[in-house]
């Protein structure tokens, strides 16, 4: 049974998840404020986070940019009664994998959920095929993939978990463009078509930590009229795991 963990104020939507997410096999663990919720993101381990906005004592935002400020990687689902654009794109840049504006249908809220799922089951398994530990080299990059963990020149960079994950899935393939809507769908686990420029910023702030320069990338390059790759002139991966 997964373990899902849900910051949520109204007592309603509460009632509602608690009937229907027993029949996707999921235990929900209730908060009603973020510095609670937050308390216990930290603190314990879920397979899913599902967060409020407007939260009494810590707004939605904060608690999201905490947990991932602490490199917690949990797949967190964001709730809200606003529908402006801007909110949606700082819930995502902020670290959210996906978005859903009040009211909401309960069919629509589990089929994002099962998404959410299905793409962390596919992570997982993809880093079973490889082994216990997979660490691909790039010049003077090292790309430790099971750590989770970055250097170049022997220096830990520190990423966002999403800047990791877009990191992970261009060097894991280098030579392969990638467009923003497909960048969106991977990394994010769910389409947002219309949100390509969360790609661009999240690319922009991750170029600004490991290219030496800015203006001429080592690492990922733009490929014109499509979007991003990895670089493969560097040379190919090692793969170091078992």
């Amino acid at each position: 049974m997964r373990q899902v963990l849900l910051v949520e104020d109204d007592p309603q939507i509460v009632a509602l998840l608690s009937i229907h997410f027993g029949d996707i096999d999921c235990q929900l663990t209730k908060c009603l404020d973020g510095a609670e919720g937050l308390e216990k993101a930290l603190n314990n381990t879920y397979d899913l986070i599902i967060l409020d906005l407007m939260l009494p004592k810590m707004d939605g935002m904060e608690v999201c940019r905490r947990i991932r400020a602490r490199n917690i990687t949990t797949p967190i689902l964001m709730l809200t009664a606003r529908s402006e654009e801007i909110d949606k794109v700082l819930g995502l840049e902020m670290g959210a994998d996906d978005y859903l504006t009040k009211p909401f249908s309960i069919r629509e809220l589990l089929a994002r959920v099962k998404a959410i799922f299905r793409r962390t089951q596919i992570l997982q398994e993809q880093m079973a095929s490889v082994g216990q530990e997979q660490v691909l080299r790039y010049g003077d990059m090292v790309l430790d993939l099971d750590k989770r963990k970055l250097t170049i020149k022997e220096q830990r960079i520190e990423l966002s978990p999403k800047e990791f994950d877009l990191l992970s899935l261009l060097a894991s393939n280098p030579g392969k463009s990638y467009n923003r809507n497909r960048i969106l769908n991977l990394v994010w686990g769910y389409d947002f078509e219309g949100y390509e420029h969360t790609v661009n910023s999240h690319i922009n702030r991750l170029r600004a930590k490991i290219e030496p320069d800015m203006n001429q990338p080592t690492y990922i390059l733009t490929t014109w009229g499509v979007g991003y790759r990895f670089n493969e002139d560097i040379h190919s991966p090692t793969n170091l795991g078992a």
